[in-house]
């Protein structure tokens, strides 16, 4: 046997290596997902409390509430911190009244989200932003689908008319570290999953503030969701593509928002209440359940912040 033919050998022997262990990775992620209970949980009751934590929990995703909002989006139930997220969104800027007819949202780093559709079915008109196009692209987001090009990107058939999307959704490139002047006057704004991506933990944390004192009305609402580390109030990623926000970063910003006299909702991490609480996905991840993972090192969840604009 030659060298060059026992080298062909060892290549597609490695090939199979590996096309077995990822076929083994996706048999485990199916016996995974078989075990996860699934709705209706009859054993909790609507009663029971539902978002009163800001960090990705099981208690949220088995209330009765968190399917009746999947169901609205028009979305298969997930035990998935980003499906959290969404939810977190929704349900507060709901709850807040000020998504209604005539009521102005505006999205900042909106990606394919279906909140914008969501929003405008109840009457409220939408802006939409997202980065441009170059930068997703450099980023890599235009290849996962985590990218809004355009206005057409957003629109959900099965949660709003064409007429009525077409008149109340509208599309524009806004950089989240320097946010268009013409940005004003809305009476909520909203992120999911973006603050974490300007560069550094000050940036993120900047962005916040100006989302609540350049974009929104005094009494306006401001929700934002974010990657928050579990594994350490010292250690985490500062700087770079994707940064992971400490408690005591978010804190501190609860704390910067306070004394510019705005009104945030105190910041609570949940409790490991239940087993899926405890699990935590690691590389390549499984993503059901995905409410924690394994990132650079670090166990993270998703996190939200409420801020009210005060003056």
């Amino acid at each position: 046997m030659t060298d060059s033919t026992h080298e062909e050998i060892q290549h597609e022997l490695a090939k199979l290596r590996g096309r077995v262990d990822e076929m083994q990775l996706q048999l485990d992620s199916v016996r995974q997902r078989q075990y996860l209970p699934i709705p209706p949980f009859p054993d909790l009751s609507p009663s029971t409390a539902f978002m009163s934590y800001s960090t990705c929990n099981a208690g949220d995703i088995l209330h009765p509430r968190y399917q009746q909002i999947c169901d609205l989006l028009r979305h298969p139930f997930m035990w998935h911190r980003k499906m959290w997220e969404w939810v977190f969104i929704i349900h507060h800027l709901v709850a807040s009244g000020l998504v209604k007819p005539g009521g102005r949202g505006l999205a900042f780093g909106v990606g394919i989200e279906r909140l914008p559709s969501l929003f405008a079915s109840m009457g409220a008109k939408i802006v939409a932003t997202d980065t441009s196009a170059e930068h997703a692209q450099a980023a890599g987001w235009a290849n996962t689908r985590e990218h809004s090009a355009n206005l057409q990107t957003l629109r959900y058939p099965e949660l709003i008319t064409d007429d009525l999307f077409a008149s109340n959704v509208s599309y524009q490139v806004c950089d989240m570290n320097n946010i268009e002047p013409g940005l004003v006057d809305f009476d909520f704004n909203w992120s999911s999953c973006c603050f974490e991506h300007l560069g550094s933990i000050e940036a993120g944390l900047q962005f916040v503030v100006n989302a609540v004192e350049k974009t929104l009305r005094v009494g306006g609402i401001a929700v934002h969701t974010t990657e928050y580390n579990l594994s350490s109030n010292d250690q985490t990623v500062e700087s770079g593509d994707t940064v992971i926000f400490r408690n005591r970063d978010i804190l501190a910003l609860v704390q910067r928002l306070r004394d510019r006299g705005h009104i945030v909702q105190p910041f609570v991490v949940a409790p490991n209440s239940h087993y899926w609480d405890f699990h935590i996905d690691a590389p390549p991840y499984a993503h059901n359940p995905h409410l924690k993972l394994l990132l650079w090192n670090h166990v993270a969840t998703s996190a939200g912040i409420i801020v009210q604009r005060g003056r």
